[in-house]
């Protein structure tokens, strides 16, 4: 008996899905990274012996307004991306309703924050979060990108040999 209302219910929905119309909106597809670096002498810049941090984690939470005719909705998500072994962290988003490009970048916000490092030789927190990007409409149709700015962790001692005082 439950074999059969399982049946029905995808049969169903085989139903109304080809009875929905696809939506003739214009979704961006967005792209959300940024880097984290190890900053050896704690100056909050990336020096000639700064490194990038492969296995970093990062929380990245945005914030996109969608517009449409009938509707203004926000969309809200927090995620947690680990960095590649270039330490750039990267979030896809394939497709948002009601988000053109040149309006994703005047309405919408990205934040990343630093969780933790993969290194013991880096892992006291330097540049914890940042909310400043900057976005911009690729060359491809309708995707936008946010580039944020980098995060860094520390040594818990800094290389007087390397950096000086």
């Amino acid at each position: 008996m439950k074999m059969l209302s399982i049946k029905r219910a995808r049969s169903s929905s085989r139903t109304l899905s080809r009875e929905i119309q696809p939506s003739k909106r214009i979704n961006a597809h967005i792209t959300v990274m940024g880097f984290v670096y190890c900053d050896i002498c704690s100056n909050n810049t990336f020096s000639k012996y700064s490194y990038f941090i492969p296995g970093a984690e990062v929380q990245i939470d945005c914030k996109f307004k969608a517009s449409s005719p009938r509707t203004k909705e926000q969309i809200t998500f927090s995620v947690n991306r680990t960095t590649n072994r270039h330490g750039v962290y990267r979030l896809d988003i394939p497709s948002v309703d009601g988000i053109a490009c040149a309006e994703a970048a005047i309405a919408s916000t990205c934040e990343a924050r630093l969780m933790w490092s993969s290194l013991d030789s880096c892992n006291v927190p330097g540049y914890r979060t940042t909310t400043n990007q900057i976005a911009f409409k690729s060359k491809q149709a309708n995707l936008c990108i946010y580039s944020l700015f980098p995060l860094n962790f520390r040594p818990s001692k800094i290389d007087t040999s390397l950096c000086g005082n």
